[in-house]
């Protein structure tokens, strides 16, 4: 991941795992590592099949603390996918102390017994339609465990964005647009003027939000503004199912767009990084941050002023939040809105939070994600007794 964002060639390492695995059948390490690389190469299917592969061997991978000796033994729950299905835990844990297995679940199955020895479990899986299942048997595997369990499974469905925004519908301090599932059908009706957007949605109209279940990281989400748009979304994409929300324009006085992701551990906030964008769907990635000092400098501002400035004037939406999701880790995209409240696009665990930016270009990023890391970590060590 490290070599990918610092935009190294990863092929010729693919290739030689490949060749690693053809000469080993057993080595499903080789089979893993060249998915992972085969999935930053948009190869995602043909990666998915290695990965099939690789958990038909095994299905526990070890990543050695890289402080030694390890202090801690973390195991966390997995479900096969692509790199959005789980928590990326391994990002978190660079450079610890902590000992971490990655263990794979099969679908339709109880826990392997034994699991590998571990101090404590952390559910890494996404709230995503094929973990749905997965979840729901976790719940009950897990409802004696005998070692600490951290972000239970019973709760990772409340971050499901239409759960979520109803979760928090009406709470001083946050706006968070109601979010409806809704059929292809549904829309169909509205693109023909045969319903208006306030049947998918009430109370809403043009624009709108509209993305595939399960869709992340903006594929096929689009803001329609009228019908004609709506009709054109709807024969750019097959889904038979979709989430629907009202658009809420977020942009600041001078006309750009601010989106932040936060990331509370143990119910505290933390600042992981602040995009600034002229188009109102802001990925970090394409905000244009590393070729724009002034939006660096702000991005810098907002880290150095996190504790005493946006921490503190969304405490009261920050706790209740943590409250009403009930994880120990959960992170969010969100904004602020016109009117001062906290406006939230996404509450999730599986979001990616690292210090893989290039220091020579985002200096300050450093310093606090390595007190986010710490903190994680002296959270593992609270649950599981051991500091």
């Amino acid at each position: 991941m490290r070599l990918n964002l610092a935009g190294a060639d990863l092929l010729p390492l693919g290739q030689e795992l490949l060749a690693r695995a053809a000469a080993d059948a057993n080595d499903a390490c080789a089979l893993m590592d060249a998915a992972t690389i085969l999935e930053f190469l948009d190869q995602r299917e043909t990666a998915l099949t290695l990965q099939r592969e690789a958990l038909r061997t095994q299905t526990t991978f070890l990543l050695p603390a890289h402080r030694r000796p390890a202090r801690l033994h973390l195991l966390a729950l997995m479900a096969p996918g692509d790199l959005m299905a789980n928590v990326p835990l391994d990002a978190l844990l660079e450079d610890s102390d902590v000992d971490l297995q990655l263990h794979y679940l099969k679908p339709g199955g109880h826990l392997a017994d034994p699991l590998p020895e571990h101090d404590l479990l952390f559910v890494a899986l996404s709230e995503t339609g094929p973990n749905r299942d997965l979840l729901n048997q976790l719940t009950f595997d897990l409802a004696h465990w005998p070692k600490p369990v951290l972000n239970r499974p019973d709760r990772i469905p409340r971050l499901a964005r239409d759960r979520a925004s109803a979760l928090l519908d009406q709470v001083p301090g946050i706006a968070m647009p109601p979010t409806a599932r809704v059929t292809r059908d549904a829309l169909a009706r509205v693109s023909d003027r045969r319903a208006a957007p306030d049947a998918l949605v009430p109370g809403s109209q043009f624009p709108l939000i509209v993305r595939p279940l399960d869709s992340h990281a903006g594929n096929d989400l689009q803001k329609v503004d009228d019908a004609d748009m709506l009709r054109h979304y709807l024969a750019s994409v097959v889904e038979q199912r979709f989430f629907v929300s009202p658009f809420i324009d977020y942009r600041n006085a001078d006309g750009l767009f601010r989106k932040y992701r936060i990331a509370l551990i143990d119910g505290r906030p933390y600042a992981c990084h602040m995009g600034i964008s002229s188009h109102w769907m802001i990925h970090y990635l394409n905000a244009g941050m590393a070729e724009s000092a002034a939006k660096r400098a702000e991005e810098e501002q907002f880290m150095l002023t996190f504790d005493d400035g946006f921490a503190r004037r969304h405490a009261a939406a920050l706790a209740a939040i943590h409250e009403r999701m009930g994880l120990d880790y959960v992170c969010l995209d969100c904004a602020e809105a016109a009117d001062g409240r906290l406006l939230i696009f996404e509450v999730d665990h599986a979001m990616i939070v690292h210090a893989m930016d290039p220091v020579d270009v985002f200096p300050y990023k450093q310093p606090q994600m390595r007190k986010l890391m710490s903190a994680f970590r002296a959270m593992l060590g609270r649950a599981a007794g051991i500091s």
